[in-house]
Formats: structure tokens, C-alpha cells, sequence
């Protein structure tokens, strides 16, 4: 599944949701004290900066304070396992990219059950790949490089971010969807990964927005396709994938924001509302739209509903890859 961006932040939320989730009994009296957010990630990455961003106005709003713990470690299942663990009553929330889903397939084991130990909140913005590639390589369109790869087995790689990131699995789904002869290069960062297709050294990147439109639009890498359903505001020429005549391949990243399961329904309900009121205002849409993100702020089951088909669509991309992570 891959979202629509964009229309999904409602004016009518708040009567949408409380209204399925009834009155608002727990609710009248949350929260009782500062709610944290546990992000399973350092400091300084996407999921931090949207954390601290809701973070400071959930503040405001709530009347509590609200505030971020960076529990990073073994691909986020640290922070997740100990989300999982957390009292169920609101006053712990996590923001979670696709590794919620992802890395129970890929890891031996994980601390925490991604559909049992959490309930969503929202899903708060969406972060779609590109497939960029050396400007010495040939190939114009994604059905260009495709013949390009297959006429020359073992001469292409592609690096990525890191094993098990989202543009990793779009990559490999990339790979096996067409039976391509191509060595994944993983990286630690989008950072790193972008410089070695900048140098030649890995013909073909895929990477999320931030680290790559920039290159891009000075020339040093060309884009062939947004790994998305719909072209991106930030690459707007660009088409999609879907556009270069291959659904089958979509996938883009996105962060969400749960609690542990079992946590009130009304204070869902009012945590999902606020949060939504968050990323509709101006100065955070405009921060996100910075670093390449499209808010979205749609309801718990349609949260859920994304886990869920994301969790059959990327285990099978790991299964039929053999992607492993210790």
C-alpha cells in the first residue's frame, strides 16, 4: 500500500475519530503528567527532528510537558521493545518508520509484537525514494536501465542507506521484481550512500528525498523515477514509477506514531487529534515539505491497515532476497 499524501489531514478529525472512539471519559483528565516520546533512533535524524517538532506543540496543547528519550540500538527494537513494555494509559508514545513491520522478518528475534504490544495513533508523514543514477550511465528511463543491468550481468550495484531501510527493501524489490544481476552496496546513512553513486562507485542509488534532491538539481546524479504512486512536490519533472509504467515496484518510507496496546481509546482519540492539529500548522508542514516529507495524519485504522499490508508486501521482499540483520 502506499499512501496518498497530502488530502488526508481533516479539519473534522477530531469528530471522526472521537466520535468511532465514543465519549471521552479518560480523556477529560489526561494527561496527569509529562508524556514522553521514545524515539528508538539517536538524535538528529528524521524520526528525532518530527518527534521534537510534535513534541514542542503537544506541549502547548495538552498542557503537559512533552518530551522526547532517544533509546537507540539494534536497528530500533531497543526503543520499540521498551515501548511495548511501557504503561498503557497515554502517557508514552513512540515514532516508529517502517522497522516497526520490517525488522521482525529480518532479526533473529525482536522485543515486541509490531500488532499486538501497540495500538496506531497516526501515520505522520510519508518519505518517498528515488532511483538515481551516475550521470556516466547510460540509461534515460527505469525500462532503459532495466535492459542496461540485464546486458551486462555482475557489472552494477546500488547502494542504500543501510540494510533493512526503506529504500534498501525498494531496491531489492527493484532487483528481484525484474531478475536483475545487482550487488547491494549498504551504507551507513543516506548520507554516505548518495556520495558513492556521486563518485561513480556504485552506479545506482536509491535513497530518500533529503540527501538526494539536492545532487540531483546540480547535476552530480540523475533521477530516473520517485518510488512513488505520484510525483513528488520537491522533484516535480520527475516522474513515478508508476508513471514509468511499473506499479508493481512502489514504496516509500513513513513515520507513525503508536502507543502501547491497550491505552484508552478516548485518549487515542484526543493524542490522534492533536497531533493531526500539529502537522496541518503552516511553520511544521513547512519544516517537514524541507526535508522532503509530505504530511498525511490519517486515523488509527487506516494506520493499521498500512501495517498490515506493508508487513506482508516488505517480508516477502526479505524472504525472496535473504536479507538478514544481526
Amino acid at each position: 500500500m502506499v499512501l496518498s499524501r497530502r488530502g488526508l489531514l481533516r479539519g473534522t478529525a477530531s469528530a471522526v475519530v472521537l466520535s468511532a472512539f465514543g465519549f471521552p471519559a479518560h480523556a477529560q483528565s489526561y494527561p496527569v503528567r509529562p508524556v514522553r516520546i521514545i524515539v528508538p533512533y539517536g538524535p538528529g535524524g528524521p524520526t528525532d527532528i518530527l518527534a521534537r517538532l510534535t513534541a514542542q506543540k503537544l506541549s502547548e496543547t495538552l498542557g503537559k510537558q512533552v518530551y522526547v528519550e532517544n533509546v537507540p540500538g539494534a536497528g530500533g527494537n531497543i526503543g520499540m521493545g521498551q515501548a511495548a513494555k511501557a504503561a498503557a494509559d497515554g502517557h508514552t508514545l513512540v515514532v516508529v518508520p517502517p522497522n516497526i513491520v520490517v525488522n521482525p522478518a529480518m532479526y533473529p528475534s525482536v522485543p515486541y509484537d509490531p500488532r499486538k504490544d501497540f495500538d496506531p495513533v497516526t501515520v505522520a508523514v510519508t518519505a518517498p525514494s528515488v532511483l538515481a543514477v551516475h550521470p556516466s550511465v547510460p540509461a534515460k528511463s527505469v525500462r532503459e536501465l532495466v535492459a542496461l543491468i540485464k546486458a551486462a550481468p555482475g557489472k552494477y550495484s546500488f547502494a542504500s542507506p543501510g540494510v533493512g531501510t526503506p529504500p534498501h527493501l525498494v531496491g531489492e524489490n527493484f532487483r528481484l521484481s525484474f531478475a536483475l544481476d545487482l550487488v547491494h552496496v549498504p551504507f551507513n546513512g543516506a548520507g554516505p550512500a548518495v556520495s558513492s553513486a556521486i563518485g561513480g562507485h556504485t552506479p545506482l542509488v536509491f535513497a530518500s528525498l533529503p540527501p538526494a534532491v539536492p545532487q540531483i538539481k546540480e547535476g552530480k546524479l540523475r533521477v530516473l523515477a520517485v518510488m512513488s504512486k505520484t510525483r513528488s512536490p520537491a522533484l516535480a519533472d520527475v516522474p513515478s514509477i508508476v508513471e514509468a509504467g511499473f506499479p508493481e515496484i512502489t514504496g516509500e518510507g513513513w513515520f507513525a506514531f503508536l502507543v502501547p496496546a491497550g491505552t484508552p481509546r478516548d485518549v487515542t482519540a484526543l493524542l490522534h487529534d492533536r497531533i493531526v492539529e500539529t502537522l496541518a500548522q503552516p511553520d511544521v508542514k513547512q519544516r517537514m515539505a524541507a526535508l522532503g516529507y509530505d504530511t498525511v495524519g490519517n486515523t488509527p485504522d487506516e494506520s493499521r491497515k498500512l501495517f498490515d499490508s506493508e508487513t506482508v508486501k516488505w517480508t516477502r521482499v526479505i524472504k525472496e532476497a535473504g536479507i538478514k540483520a544481526e
